[in-house]
């Protein structure tokens, strides 16, 4: 070896650690009902810090699925090869329960220890987290056409990965998607173009197309459709019951800026077999349900990928001098750092508590929070991973730190189930059409009353602004909202030094406009210290 090409001043890879060892985390996985399952999350968390997964989360995102639209005599089967990385990160997350077995576990906090097993698990991957997340919510969505639900919901909630085409009853456990979105209509739903047709048997034929179907390779989707009545609901599984495949033409997958490891699709339905879920012409309050538990996803995945960066931010500036100093005891390093652990923790605890809503069916609380945690902490997500990057310098900035990844899949959460305007919309209707929501919200916030004067303050300048925001005023005033939200779920649940800063910088408006601008009385060293990887 060269004496130029010694490398030292280089840390050493962050592997053979427990990505489950995470304070917020496991406080909010036993405040909300699930203690039992921290045995499960650490087991889950060391598979998570060895070299493997990672190698299997690199692997499946370099070598990206590939559409096979016909066989080599020239049938037409429309199917996504997928290397063998994303097969082992998919049987692990289905054999951890964080698709759909959460709705087949009576045991209170199921929902939570689910939400924590994807918090962890994410942290390897995000990409085959998509399919994952809507096996999980389409459930209840299902539950809507109660025969439908009688045959695939057992298969749904099952631990066994069992990829393939096949009859969807002859196999060992099923994967469902979605297909909502058109070209001509993006978010605004009702626009949509595709038609059902009744049938005389009870079944339904569907021909349109959609413009972005993820994770195609599943084995049923929830489809909207056009029918006399108006916009409706449909089941369509890409093999149908006696086998014979159902016309799902892939015309493309997508080429995205992230998420690169899972296929997304453009499907032409043409006398496309589907059932009716739910009432015709009330297809959207139908799959709102699968909705509502997939925008829960993004704000649990959100929080996962900002850990992600903000654990291999700490790392790399503890291993890494410079100036004669390690990186991590600077003070502007560690304002960042701190900085960083303050955002992440705060998400963190937001998930758990909306994991711990959807557990308990809170659902005046639910219906309002998810949509703030969805806009709020989805925004915030490209800005903590940036920073982290930053964090790393040009060795961030190079692919096999796995930093660039993880800032290409940071806005999805954020544009997914609904861009940040969508949310705040949302957020604004509720308020006026649905009152218990709000006072759900306004009772959770209460419960710090009287702990910290900066919360206090800021809740008292929300109640006295809100609904009275326009549409151009939204933003602001959903930020507000998911701020003092934070804010009271930290003074209640977290190390004072968290609580404090997060008050202090976030509430009371000691802080820049970028990250690591706490103010001096912050206690950085410890709060680096408490989110530091384990």
């Amino acid at each position: 070896m060269s004496a130029t090409h010694e490398v030292f001043n280089q840390p050493p890879p962050l592997v053979d650690y427990d990505v489950g060892a995470d304070a917020a985390l496991l406080a909010g996985v036993a405040r909300e009902g699930a203690p039992w399952a921290v045995g499960d999350l650490h087991g889950l968390g060391k598979l998570a810090g060895t070299a493997e997964p990672q190698r299997w989360a690199d692997e499946a995102n370099r070598y990206e699925p590939r559409l096979v639209t016909h066989d080599r005599y020239g049938h037409r089967i429309d199917e996504v090869e997928f290397h063998p990385a994303w097969h082992h990160l998919m049987g692990v997350a289905v054999g951890a329960g964080l698709a759909g077995a959460a709705w087949a576990d009576d045991r209170p906090g199921a929902h939570v220890a689910r939400a924590a097993g994807l918090y962890v698990w994410s942290q390897v991957e995000a990409g085959h987290s998509c399919p994952i997340t809507m096996t999980y919510a389409v459930v209840p969505a299902l539950r809507n056409a109660p025969d439908l639900a009688a045959t695939y919901e057992p298969l749904l909630t099952s631990r066994e990965y069992d990829p393939g085409l096949r009859t969807p009853t002859a196999k060992r456990g099923l994967l469902a998607g979605m297909g909502m979105t058109e070209k001509q209509g993006g978010s605004d739903v009702r626009a949509n173009t595709t038609t059902a047709t009744a049938q005389e048997d009870g079944t339904w034929l569907l021909r349109g197309h959609k413009w972005f179907t993820s994770a195609p390779m599943c084995d049923l989707f929830l489809v909207l459709a056009q029918t006399a009545n108006g916009l409706s609901c449909f089941l369509v599984p890409r093999v149908l019951p006696g086998g014979e495949r159902n016309t799902f033409r892939i015309q493309r997958l997508k080429d995205k800026l992230g998420n690169r490891s899972n296929a997304s699709s453009e499907p032409e339905f043409d006398d496309t077999v589907a059932w009716l879920v739910g009432d015709e012409g009330r297809g959207v309050r139908t799959i709102i349900e699968m909705v509502a538990m997939t925008r829960l996803d993004c704000v649990t995945g959100s929080a996962s990928g900002m850990r992600a960066a903000l654990s291999q931010a700490i790392h790399h500036t503890r291993h890494r001098s410079a100036f004669g100093r390690i990186l991590a005891e600077q003070p502007a390093m560690t304002n960042v750092l701190a900085d960083l652990a303050i955002e992440s923790e705060a998400a963190v605890t937001l998930s758990m508590r909306l994991a711990g809503a959807a557990d308990r069916g809170e659902r005046a609380f639910q219906r309002l929070a998810v949509a703030i945690g969805k806009y709020w902490v989805c925004k915030r997500q490209p800005a903590v991973v940036g920073e982290a990057l930053e964090c790393l310098g040009g060795n961030g900035y190079v692919e096999e730190s796995g930093l660039p990844r993880l800032f290409r899949d940071s806005p999805l959460n954020s544009i997914w189930e609904g861009s940040g305007n969508v949310q705040v919309l949302d957020v604004l209707r509720t308020i006026t059409k649905d009152p218990d929501s709000l006072t759900a919200y306004i009772e959770e916030v209460e419960l710090a009353a009287g702990s910290d004067r900066r919360l206090d303050a800021a809740t008292a300048g929300l109640k006295a602004r809100l609904g009275r925001a326009g549409e151009s005023e939204a933003r602001r005033e959903v930020e507000r909202m998911a701020l003092v939200l934070q804010g009271s779920l930290l003074v209640r649940h977290a190390a004072p030094e968290v609580a404090d800063a997060f008050c202090a910088s976030r509430l009371d408006g000691d802080w820049g406009h970028a990250l690591g601008t706490l103010p001096s009385s912050a206690a950085t060293k410890e709060i680096v210290e408490r989110a530091a990887p384990a």
